[in-house]
């Protein structure tokens, strides 16, 4: 069942649960909730602003990680950890610049930790 998001309509006459706003868990043939269920004060749906469901990858990101698999495959482990070094770099990435890491020590460079 999906999770809905409401918000008191009036702040100013809102409790503690509703003023911040709180979620919902709602079947979607239900109707949303006009009142709230602590103060009986009206309450509105809101737009969720979560997104930790959706993962997004650009086009670039997407691109590399194809080209890394290929260069790894084919066993260039320094073309694959200088594209990892380089991305990680331009995305902060510590799981990318950990795989750099990797490949830079299987193309036999020192590498520090």
């Amino acid at each position: 069942m999906p999770i809905y998001e409401y918000i008191a309509t009036d702040p100013d006459s809102s409790c503690r649960f509703c003023f911040n706003g709180f979620e919902q868990v709602q079947k979607m043939t239900e109707p949303p909730l006009s009142i709230c269920p602590e103060c009986n004060n009206k309450v509105k749906k809101t737009v969720s602003l979560c997104r930790a469901a959706v993962v997004e990858t650009s086009e670039e990101s997407t691109r590399v990680a194809q080209q890394l698999k290929s260069y790894e495959k084919e066993g260039m482990y320094s073309h694959a950890a200088e594209l990892a070094d380089k991305h990680s770099e331009k995305t902060s990435d510590s799981q990318l610049k950990n795989r750099a890491k990797e490949n830079y020590k299987k193309a036999g460079y020192q590498v520090s930790d």
